[in-house]
């Protein structure tokens, strides 16, 4: 691939605009399209616009689509692009169940298309970083691994199907898909089982709104994904009063969460907030939680620069760069499978993998019972 990748995005709300910035500056892409059918949703005036996907797939030279379309539309929206010979990056969750996820892996494979799921928090540079050392092996193999979130996700402006779990909603969906994303990326990817329990505390928002699950890897590593999405505390307090993005937000910079009321159209409210809550850049390293890496001979952490490792010789600071953001780095990834530069790791298998970890924690916490696990595939290295 020697031009730049021609790409169109479907769907233009939070999701769609997350990727705006990093296409306007990725070198290996050209955003030339975009589909939605509301409009009032934002775009740039030199990008063509349509009211469908199937409209935007006839545009002259598109190659590849983002899919950022709501959960329940990503299995059919998939196809659609796949059976046109289009590449794919689809938003997580990928799908809204294991079974459509699937069907879209084989689609993929028969069109011989790239289709990448974009699970941006296992980008984030402390993420990879962790795995970096994990790599070198310095601190020994990996013993636990600990992830856990403290946010507003439920107050949130959401459109129904977000709080649906039977439509791919709800914080388990939402966001576990991006906490069992880091956890398989740094205990090697082959979990075995999850034992979990998820919780629906707000009448008014009825929704999975958080959970605890315990997942234990092939190779006798463990992990622990928290998520409580409920308003109270939040992470930042355990995290250096650093953002999910990377912002410093001490607790009287912090927005307080406001439910919205019950029967109001919540579309624009969710729409006004996207374009404004994820910065393009920042002064430091994202925070989506706090995670921590027990290995034989020390612990790694994120810090706002990067990283502190701590071993008994006491704290080395790992400095990393705030230079990409995340989404710059899953359309590195992607652009890289489409030339044939590298084999991608967040393909649609993995993505798979993922989705039925979501699905497995929700029926672990229905039954009170641990769930083994059928889809799960090793790590591979992206590159």
């Amino acid at each position: 691939m020697t031009s730049p990748l021609r790409v169109g995005v479907a769907g233009l709300g939070a999701a769609g605009l997350a990727f705006v910035p990093a296409l306007k500056v990725h070198p290996r892409c050209q955003w030339v399209a975009c589909a939605d059918p509301d409009s009032a949703a934002p775009t740039d005036p030199a990008v063509a616009r349509y009211r469908t996907l199937e409209s935007m797939l006839d545009h002259d030279g598109l190659q590849a689509v983002i899919v950022a379309t709501p959960t329940p539309l990503h299995a059919a929206h998939v196809q659609q692009v796949v059976m046109a010979g289009k590449h794919v990056l689809v938003e997580k969750p990928m799908a809204a169940n294991t079974h459509d996820a699937r069907a879209m892996v084989e689609a993929a494979a028969r069109a011989g298309v790239v289709l990448l799921v974009g699970h941006s928090h296992g980008y984030d540079a402390p993420i990879a970083g962790m795995r970096d050392i994990i790599d070198s092996g310095e601190l020994g193999a990996v013993g636990m691994v600990n992830t856990w979130c403290f946010s507003d996700w439920v107050q949130r402006p959401r459109r129904p199907e977000e709080l649906d779990i039977t439509q791919g909603g709800g914080v388990t969906f939402r966001q576990g898909s991006h906490q069992f994303d880091i956890l398989r990326l740094l205990c090697g990817g082959l979990a075995r089982s999850v034992r979990a329990k998820a919780f629906d505390w707000d009448p008014q928002r009825r929704t999975v709104g958080a959970h605890v699950a315990f997942i234990d890897f092939a190779d006798g590593a463990a992990a622990t994904a928290v998520y409580n999405g409920y308003g109270g505390f939040s992470s930042m307090d355990l995290c250096f009063d650093i953002s999910e993005w990377g912002l410093h937000q001490p607790p009287s910079q912090r927005p307080r969460p406001e439910p919205p009321l019950p029967g109001h159209d919540e579309t624009q409210a969710k729409r006004e907030r996207a374009s404004k809550a994820i910065a393009a850049k920042a002064p430091h390293q994202p925070f989506f939680g706090l995670t921590i890496v027990s290995c034989e001979r020390g612990d790694i952490r994120q810090s706002p620069e990067g990283l502190r490792i701590h071993t008994v010789r006491g704290v080395r600071e790992v400095a990393l760069p705030p230079d990409r953001s995340p989404r710059e780095r899953v359309l590195d990834e992607w652009c890289a499978a489409i030339s044939g530069q590298a084999a991608p790791l967040h393909d649609g298998r993995w993505g798979l993998a993922n989705l039925e970890l979501c699905e497995a924690a929700l029926a672990s916490s229905q039954s009170g019972r641990e769930v083994l696990l059928q889809h799960q595939i090793p790590l591979r290295r992206y590159g």
